[in-house]
């Protein structure tokens, strides 16, 4: 079956036979979908006149530094398939600026790219993995390289992305903030409930009235679990807040706290719902009754929109956190 790809291809070949003798653009086409990351294309295009690996454009950028340069990851991930190559490629500097492939990758990416992801903390993240990917293929004597204004790959990332750090740090400590007044809440909620135990104490022994009933056990279980993660959530986004907000701590560290303090917090709710349940069981002393039934009833639909708010940051923390790495690595040879 012959895609929209294969039959462009074909088309620009017979162009090019009919024009051979005329001067034809053919990098201004290569250009344009590696910005926009038509893998596929230049896939076929690539298999077809592998030549044109070397072409460059009049400031001696290949495509892998255009591709590069829009975050098209797809289209980046090309340069795994050709081995023998990719040290001679990847040297090429924008002459102008004497910039290499890793300054390129410490410029802001275009507002389009950078947005596909939520966030200031989660856009400053994705840049960071961008830049440590290249970091990683590209020669050692090539990261301390200076360009035209003096400034090594790692010094124009800290300059460009000096405001996008900025909101990341802004925005996360406005989280934090926010998820750390609803789990004090939480602690001060049932700690108190663990000593004010449903049915009081008995006044010689002060052994709890139900510590028989299985309700209780369950009371107890639950209150408990939810003032252990309570607490674990207040240290969790505390430790966000006392956070030094360096570039580099983006990366894993702030993150992975981040989803700690949530990942705690929807804990110390379940665990708190189900110790307000198993109190009105204890109370009503009728598993049948259907007064519990309607206030737990209630009580979940509240539960349900605060996770349904917060589940998604969660996930897409742990999908950028854990997972992202995965993007700059090719699942299938497209090329030879």
């Amino acid at each position: 079956m012959v895609t929209l790809a294969h039959q462009l291809v074909i088309e620009l070949s017979e162009e090019v036979q009919l024009f051979k003798d005329k001067k034809l653009d053919v990098f201004s086409l290569l250009t344009v979908a590696a910005k926009v990351g038509n893998a596929e294309f230049l896939s076929i295009l690539i298999r077809t006149y592998p030549d044109i690996m070397w072409i460059t454009d009049s400031r001696n950028r290949s495509l892998f530094h255009i591709a590069v340069i829009n975050r098209q990851e797809i289209v980046f991930n090309l340069i795994h398939e050709v081995v023998n190559f990719k040290e001679i490629i990847l040297t090429k500097y924008d002459e102008p600026e004497n910039e290499n492939i890793l300054h390129l990758a410490g410029y802001l990416a275009p507002p389009s790219r950078l947005n596909i992801v939520s966030g200031a903390a989660l856009q400053m993240q994705r840049e960071l993995l961008w830049f440590k990917e290249v970091e990683m293929i590209v020669l050692p004597s090539l990261l301390k390289t200076q360009n035209s204004k003096n400034l090594t790959p790692w010094d124009l990332f800290t300059m460009e992305h000096e405001n996008l750090r900025r909101d990341g740090e802004k925005w996360m400590k406005d989280t934090a903030k926010n998820c750390m007044r609803v789990a004090t809440l939480i602690t001060t909620v049932v700690y108190a409930a663990a000593f004010t135990v449903p049915g009081g104490s008995n006044q010689v022994t002060g052994i709890a009235i139900f510590h028989k009933a299985k309700w209780f056990r369950v009371f107890f279980i639950s209150d408990a679990i939810a003032l252990v993660s309570s607490s674990s959530s207040i240290l969790m986004f505390l430790s966000i807040l006392t956070s030094r907000f360096a570039e580099m701590y983006f990366l894993v560290s702030l993150p992975l706290k981040l989803v700690l303090g949530l990942t705690t917090l929807l804990i110390s709710i379940a665990g708190m719902l189900v110790a307000f349940s198993a109190t009105c069981f204890l109370v009503f002393k009728s598993e049948m009754a259907w007064h519990p039934i309607v206030i737990i009833t209630l009580a979940v639909v509240a539960i349900i929109l605060f996770v349904l708010l917060h589940l998604p940051l969660c996930v897409d923390i742990i999908r950028s956190t854990f997972f992202s790495r995965s993007l700059f690595r090719p699942r299938k040879k497209s090329l030879f």
